[in-house]
């Protein structure tokens, strides 16, 4: 087996996007907007609705790679970058998961589906940051931000370093050869 079942490169691919754009949006356009700004609304209802997408394209995901035969995990000749890797992927999964939490609970807790989606004509509170998950929300963006740099370099480093062509593992063609 040489690469990734199809449905999880398509999955990859665009749920890397999605990601780039909430954590984007959330720190670059929402993040700075005051909470009275009602432009915020906008933008914070498309980013609850992409985070809802990554959520069901990521539990989608996992099912398939539980269920679907993939690539071994590649062996560099160094234990500790391939256990480095193994929980690289993993902590992936899980920060991307507290992400999800996290911006739920804190938008459970500022009453965000009543106001965003609901009618409620509720302003939104003065500061997330009064909601406990808000600051989980924060950390989890930092720490999934640089997890996602280090798993793009070290791609980058496989393809153009090592010429192992790893990335071909997540792309579309032939499984086996």
């Amino acid at each position: 087996m040489k690469r990734y079942h199809p449905a999880l490169v398509a999955l990859h691919w665009i749920t890397m996007l999605l990601l780039f754009a909430a954590l984007l949006g959330g720190s670059l356009n929402m993040a700075p907007m005051a909470n009275s700004d009602p432009e915020k609304l906008e933008i914070l209802r498309l980013h609850m609705i992409i985070g809802n997408v990554i959520l069901a394209l990521m539990v989608l995901r996992l099912g398939i790679r539980l269920r679907s035969q993939h690539p071994p995990s590649v062996n560099t000749g160094n234990l500790l970058q391939d256990k480095a890797a193994g929980l690289a992927h993993i902590g992936l999964y899980l920060l991307v998961f507290v992400m999800i939490a996290s911006g739920w609970a804190t938008a459970l807790a500022a009453d965000l589906p009543a106001i965003l989606f609901g009618g409620s004509g509720a302003a939104l509170p003065e500061d997330f940051y009064e909601f406990a998950p808000r600051l989980v929300h924060r950390i989890g963006f930092i720490l999934l931000s640089l997890l996602i740099g280090l798993h793009i370099v070290a791609a980058l480093y496989h393809q153009f370093v090592q010429k192992d062509h790893l990335l071909a593992r997540m792309w579309f063609g032939k499984r086996k050869g």
